[in-house]
């Protein structure tokens, strides 16, 4: 294993996850999750030893972390986290080329191997046209790309990434995303990101570790995925006291969906109801009776005139 966790109790004052036991090889994607103020911020900022853990061990490439200088951290762990200080009067090509300077004094000037990979970079995560552009001119999602940027050209075997698609648009999130794994499978770096949309694991992750109840659980995406349910379940939020739901059959998206249009439209007992999806039609069964329908607008006016 490249990067371990064995038997560590993490967190500040007080343990937020207990006896972690983890392991990510060169190659891996691993998505990070968990409700906030579990502890992913936490467990990733014990790895880059920035909080000392309270018992336990962190070892990269088979070394405790305990035994690292800050130097030797930063030369295996480039790290981009959610909120990053924005340096003043820097471009988007000054930003990314300072991932070069933990290998030279910050007053040498780059070799042109290493500019002509900045430029690569920069082509990659399709911010060409703004390579002279001020980061304080940028917008959220593109200053993002730009700090995942700098830590690429960091050429470090680890990425660690706290929350980087969180102000990304879809198009830049695949970007970002589709880098992340070509890196880790065409040079073998291990990536380890955080998010809260566990859906981006089934594309995107090799492995899971995700944060619950104190504890850390980790493995193959499908495996974890499918040991959690709250994982996978559609996100059923009940906002009407008065809304007695009915039975629905359907993948978790188009479920997710009928039970808020029902909520929003109907004060009532549909407990009656089963509700199924198929070939795109919606089958609506009670008692002895069924209707089908083709779209939503459908389904509420049926509702309406029967109930």
């Amino acid at each position: 294993m490249h990067l371990q966790i064995k038997q560590a109790n993490i967190g500040y004052d007080t343990t937020l996850i207990s006896n972690a036991e983890a392991g990510l090889n060169l190659g891996d994607v691993c998505l990070l999750i968990g409700n906030n103020g579990v502890g992913k911020t936490t467990l990733i900022k014990s790895i880059l030893h920035q909080i000392p853990l309270l018992n336990g061990e962190i070892f990269i490439d088979h070394k405790s972390i305990k035994n690292l200088s800050v130097k030797e951290i930063a030369e295996h762990i480039a790290i981009v986290f959610s909120k990053s200080v924005v340096p003043q009067n820097y471009t988007v090509e000054d930003l990314i080329s300072l991932g070069k300077y933990i290998y030279y004094p910050f007053y040498f000037e780059l070799k042109k191997e290493d500019r002509d990979e900045v430029s690569a970079i920069i082509e990659e995560l399709d911010l060409s046209r703004y390579k002279h552009t001020l980061l304080k001119n940028l917008s959220d999602g593109n200053l993002q790309k730009a700090f995942i940027g700098r830590a690429l050209t960091q050429n470090s075997p680890i990425i660690i990434l706290d929350e980087p698609t969180t102000h990304l648009d879809e198009k830049n999130k695949i970007i970002i995303l589709k880098t992340l794994r070509k890196l880790a499978k065409e040079q073998q770096k291990l990536i380890l990101f955080s998010s809260h949309d566990w859906r981006l694991a089934k594309e995107f992750a090799d492995k899971i570790w995700y944060v619950k109840d104190g504890y850390l659980h980790s493995g193959i995406v499908e495996d974890v995925l499918l040991q959690h349910d709250e994982l996978t379940n559609a996100s059923l939020f009940q906002v009407n006291e008065n809304f007695i739901p009915p039975k629905i059959t359907a993948p978790d998206f188009y479920k997710e969906m009928l039970y808020s249009l029902l909520q929003k439209n109907f004060q009532k007992d549909l407990s009656s109801f089963h509700f199924e999806f198929q070939d795109l039609f919606w089958t609506i069964s009670k008692e002895s009776t069924k209707h089908q329908c083709e779209s939503f607008e459908d389904i509420v006016d049926f509702i309406r005139n029967i109930h």
